[in-house]
């Protein structure tokens, strides 16, 4: 990875020494564009802050501060001792991304206070503030009479003007994150997980999230008083939210502030407050696709467990990895490998019988491919923390640098939950083991992603939402056509989501009683409106090879990308956006809709002047509908250039994929 210079580093007002103030109770910043605006205040000794854009409040005064264990609170008496204002502006450069190079450009107010009483103990507020939204966070400073403690509510409030319209997904739930999106006004809610987007009245689009939860509890939203979001940690099982040891700087509190919803997509606040790189060499992480046995559990065609159907046999694998060296794959996942499927009691170490990973590994490497490694632990994490590190060295033995993850159940060892700092800090530990072993991870069932991709770039992709298998067996009907039109603008705010698209069986053969709600054409879209740079054909490979011309574009489409740029956008409604490939004159449009049939005239003014194109166009036949004939496609092919207008057209549930490259 390249070094990018500092472009700027100044500090406003005279010095950039802190600046004494015990009597100034009110400090203001403003964002470099100077459109957002930040108070932060004491009033009656409790800790404020109020956010605004070009005169509309984003944020009314709102609260900050804890409620200890056994402790008096950290909410009040406080004085502001010093304060320093900065203006920090640099580019730099993702190893792999949707955007090669990133600038993080803010204005910081650092805050340090002390409660004016006996106990004299000291707190820091860091602000900073974006173009496009503000990240705030806590630190506790080392000091001799404040050492250890127990965090029992965060008093971190979001005071908004209004009820505005919100899409979210509830907490406290035994299914994590893997539930439909419900739009509501925010006063409707249930204790919600983060991001959590909204629409205001006046029109600015919002979404609350946190940056780089490491060593901390995750945070989820509750509305109160109509319009307050109050700041609800997910507890341990005793019911402690955090336990904590100066010093310590909680998670970034962040609000993505925008004036159109695409805008939030090409939004990089949560990474810029996450730190550079930290794992040095990243030589080994190479975005690509890959198949696997896997689908063929869900649709019934194979079994996890060693069997009469077992999926994950020697011949089985060896016939994937034919398959991924002819169409140009670069990795090849296997699940249900390892003993004791039967009753989780998962063996990280030892394979079934019938599965020969000498023998695949060797074969695997003759023909150019990757075996991706999986390690389902049931979320028993106590037996997978017992061998990790032994399970890791024995991947890498084989040559094995990728592993898929998985931590199904309701709660880690039977009694933490996922999101608590328990779970926090296991993701974090598997993580850290992974890259001292060189490993990339691909993890389900997984903590949010909060930006820690930029910190630590072998924690490539997740999934954490409902994904393509609920098509193939949730009883309430798989995932809606507005479900991964709503995706982009939640979810995937945090970081890359394994969703793995690309089924081209929608009717799902196998399963009578399930479907995939979307037409051919938007299985293909999805390979570029959602992303990862690791991105699965999921589809049985008998399928594909029945319709190779649809297919094509899946071989040809990147994971990896030199920038991004919405065309159009509604959440929940459309979709349209272009990537530029790395390395390559060559674009990618994905175009989705929900439920509604859409046309879009689509300006490729994003295309090199002075160059022509070969636009290859895969579109919802004009009889396709998610319903009723999904599997119409109509393939084509046009000259165009940055001058061209081009009309898309979607059909109900349905989408367009275009791949652009330039022609002599």
């Amino acid at each position: 990875m390249k070094s990018i210079t500092i472009l700027a580093l100044s500090i406003l007002f005279a010095s950039s020494t802190f600046v004494s103030c015990n009597r100034n109770n009110n400090l203001s910043i403003e964002s470099p564009d100077k459109k957002i605006h930040l108070i932060f205040e004491i009033i009656n000794g409790q800790l404020y802050y109020s956010v605004d854009k070009e005169g509309k409040s984003v944020i009314k005064p709102s609260k900050l501060g804890f409620l200890l264990k056994n402790l008096p609170s950290l909410d009040s008496n406080f004085i502001v001792m010093n304060h320093k204002i900065s203006t920090y502006d640099s580019t730099w450069e993702q190893p792999w991304g949707e955007k090669r190079e990133i600038r993080n450009y803010y204005t910081e107010l650092f805050v340090e206070l002390e409660q004016n009483d006996s106990l004299k103990r000291k707190l820091n507020l860091v602000f900073r503030l974006f173009n496009d939204g503000i990240g705030f966070r806590y630190e506790f400073p080392e000091q001799s009479n404040f050492n250890d403690f127990v965090i029992m509510d965060e008093e971190t409030e979001f005071i908004l003007p209004a009820a505005h319209t919100a899409w979210w997904i509830p907490a406290f739930r035994d299914n994590r994150y893997e539930y439909l999106y419900k739009k509501s006004p925010v006063n409707q809610m249930d204790t919600v997980h983060t991001p959590l987007t909204m629409e205001t009245e006046d029109g600015l689009y919002l979404s609350i999230h946190e940056a780089a939860l490491t060593n901390y509890a995750s945070m989820t939203l509750y509305c109160t008083d109509s319009t307050k979001l109050n700041c609800v940690l997910m507890p341990w099982a005793n019911g402690d939210k955090v336990r904590v040891k100066a010093p310590l700087k909680t998670p970034w509190r962040t609000i993505q502030i925008a004036d159109e919803p695409g805008a939030l997509i090409t939004s990089y606040l949560i990474l810029n407050l996450n730190e550079p790189n930290k794992i040095g060499d990243v030589s080994y992480i190479k975005p690509g696709k890959y198949i696997g046995i896997w689908w063929g559990m869900h649709v019934g065609e194979y079994t996890w467990p060693m069997g009469p159907k077992h999926g994950a046999t020697t011949e089985n694998t060896m016939k994937y990895i034919d398959f991924a060296a002819k169409y140009g794959f670069s990795g090849v996942l296997v699940e249900g490998w390892n003993e004791f499927w039967e009753n989780w009691d998962f063996n990280f170490t030892k394979p079934y019988p019938d599965f020969d990973i000498k023998k695949i590994t060797d074969y695997v490497a003759s023909k150019g491919v990757k075996l991706i490694g999986h390690h389902e632990t049931g979320g028993n994490v106590e037996n997978y923390g017992n061998q990790i590190d032994s399970a890791y060295k024995f991947y890498k033995s084989y040559g094995v640098d990728i592993i898929k993850s998985g931590y199904v159940g309701g709660r880690l060892n039977g009694k933490e939950w996922h999101h608590g700092q328990f779970g926090v800090n296991f993701y974090h530990s598997a993580l850290m083991k992974a890259a001292d072993n060189q490993i990339v991870l691909v993890a389900h069932e997984p903590i949010k992603a909060t930006g820690k991709r930029r910190t630590y770039p072998n924690m490539a992709s997740r999934e954490g939402a409902r994904g393509q298998e609920f098509n193939a067996w949730s009883a309430d009907g798989g995932n809606p056509p507005n479900h991964d039109v709503i995706l982009p603008f939640t979810r995937l705010l945090g970081g890359p989501m394994d969703f793995t698209p690309g089924v081209f069986d929608i009717m799902i053969k196998q399963k009578p009683n399930n479907r995939v709600n979307t037409t051919l054409a938007k299985q293909l879209a999805l390979y570029v409106t959602i992303y990862s740079p690791y991105q699965m054909a999921c589809d049985l490979p008998q399928n594909y090879e029945a319709n190779l011309p649809a297919f094509q574009f899946i071989r040809d489409v990147v994971t990896d990308w030199e920038d991004t740029r919405v065309l159009n956008a509604q959440i929940g409604e459309y979709y349209t956006v272009v990537r530029k490939a790395r390395n390559s004159d060559e674009w990618f449009l994905g175009s989705i809709t929900n439920e509604n049939a859409r046309e879009f005239e689509i300006d490729l003014n994003f295309l090199e002047a002075g160059k022509k194109y070969k636009a290859q166009i895969y579109a919802d036949a004009p009889d396709a509908d998610w319903e009723t004939n999904p599997a119409a496609i109509e393939i084509t092919e046009k000259e165009v250039d940055n001058n061209t207008k081009l009309v898309i057209k979607l059909a109900k549930g349905g989408g367009q994929a275009i791949r652009f490259f330039v022609v002599e």
